[in-house]
């Protein structure tokens, strides 16, 4: 049965990141759709934009495009915006999918789940920005992002990330509750993922966890929605 997918880059990616899986996606028959975020496309000013913007835009472009029936998934930071929009989108969903992605808790943003280095990092980087926005260092991203690819990709990718706004880490929404949202919620996990180091601060058991499901295993690393494109979307037609 064809479905209709829309899905939600994390930080510092806009939609040209879901490309490869959107590809394995319509081949199958469905229907994808993978928008740039507010703040996320070259050249956005990210200065006045805050969390909602994002989780206001997500519900617009849904509502908009009268889209119903609808697989919203998240990646990494994208699950914040997917939590904060899908009670106000509950009736055009079909499945709300996280992959290797937060879920939010009360009162909790990004910058509260990260461990301490990061949060120094996010810290600094936006302090000498000008403009409170986090880049990420190559090292960073070429060892826990992306090692899954040989170093020229690593690089290419790197340069096609964007800064990304400092209160998308530091602003909150308010969590789901699985049970009374009435839409089924999956959990994907790409096995090859050390973006948050295993753990304290791993994205399992503590993500699923707290949606009351058990994670989907996925092949790749935290960029596996490039690296491995084929995996990723069997991965997520099967949750």
């Amino acid at each position: 049965m064809a479905e209709t997918f829309v899905l939600i880059t994390g930080a510092w990616h806009g939609g040209w990141a879901w490309r490869p899986v959107a590809e394995q996606l319509r081949a199958a028959g469905h229907t994808v759709h993978t928008p740039t975020l507010p703040g996320l496309a070259d050249g956005d000013d990210p200065t006045a934009l805050h969390l909602s913007d994002v989780v206001d835009f997500v519900v617009s472009y849904v509502e908009d495009r009268d889209l119903t029936d609808v697989t919203l998934v998240g990646h990494s930071w994208g699950g914040y915006p997917i939590t904060g929009a899908a009670p106000r989108l509950a009736s055009r969903l079909r499945r709300l999918v996280y992959w290797s992605a937060f879920v939010p808790a009360a009162g909790r943003s990004l910058y509260d789940e990260v461990p301490p280095p990061y949060q120094e990092l996010f810290s600094g980087v936006a302090a000498a920005s000008g403009n409170n926005t986090v880049t990420l260092p190559f090292e960073v991203f070429a060892g826990g992002f992306i090692a899954d690819a040989p170093e020229p990709v690593q690089k290419l990718v790197h340069d096609l990330l964007v800064p990304q706004p400092m209160q998308y880490f530091t602003e909150t929404v308010e969590p789901i509750d699985p049970a009374t949202l009435g839409v089924p919620v999956a959990y994907v996990f790409s096995v090859d993922d050390v973006a948050l180091p295993p753990g304290e601060y791993g994205w399992v058991p503590r993500f699923p966890e707290r949606l009351g499901v058990t994670a989907i295993e996925a092949p790749g690393s935290h960029e596996a929605l490039l690296t491995d494109p084929a995996g990723l979307a069997a991965a997520l037609l099967k949750a």
